[in-house]
């Protein structure tokens, strides 16, 4: 079984409180997600995130293919990193840390990602064709809409002192 992993960083410009308080609502997902994915939050939400937390989304894999993708949140540091993990989707495994680390003038945000492709060969080959690709895109997507979000200031946001 191939393991692969990614890893991106973003600095936004905001307070350790500001950053937990958007990337810990999940529904702020649907925001960060390319609309071609036709991401929807299917569960009901409760105000804050906590360890055993089960969210079910519907999502676009391919142009009109879907699946239903449900994550456990495993666990929660407050301010500092919660873990989603795949508990059923299309990943043979899937592991992702969001991390919030103070920097100069605002939070490191910085996201780890480990995960595994089924179907032996072809999930290696289908890997190799379109889905690093594709998790490229997304997280690219996520850092031009963070961009907005953050440094033009749709999110209101507090003077942050260093």
């Amino acid at each position: 079984m191939n393991i692969y992993k990614l890893e991106y960083e973003q600095h936004i410009p905001a307070s350790q409180d500001e950053c937990w308080q958007f990337f810990s609502d999940a529904k702020n997902l649907e925001r960060i997600t390319p609309p071609d994915m036709n991401f929807e939050i299917k569960s009901d939400l409760p105000a804050a995130i906590y360890p055993g937390q089960i969210i079910v989304y519907k999502i676009g894999l391919f142009p009109g293919i879907s699946t239903t993708w449900v994550t456990e949140i495993t666990q929660v540091n407050e301010g500092k990193y919660f873990i989603d993990e795949q508990r059923f989707g299309p990943y043979k495994l899937w592991h992702h840390q969001h991390h919030f680390i103070p920097s100069t003038n605002g939070m490191l945000v910085r996201d780890i990602v480990h995960y595994s492709i089924p179907f032996g060969l072809l999930g290696k080959i289908a890997h190799w064709l379109y889905i690093s690709k594709k998790l490229g895109k997304i997280f690219n997507y996520r850092r031009e809409i963070l961009t907005e979000i953050f440094d033009e200031g749709q999110l209101k946001r507090k003077t942050i002192t260093t």
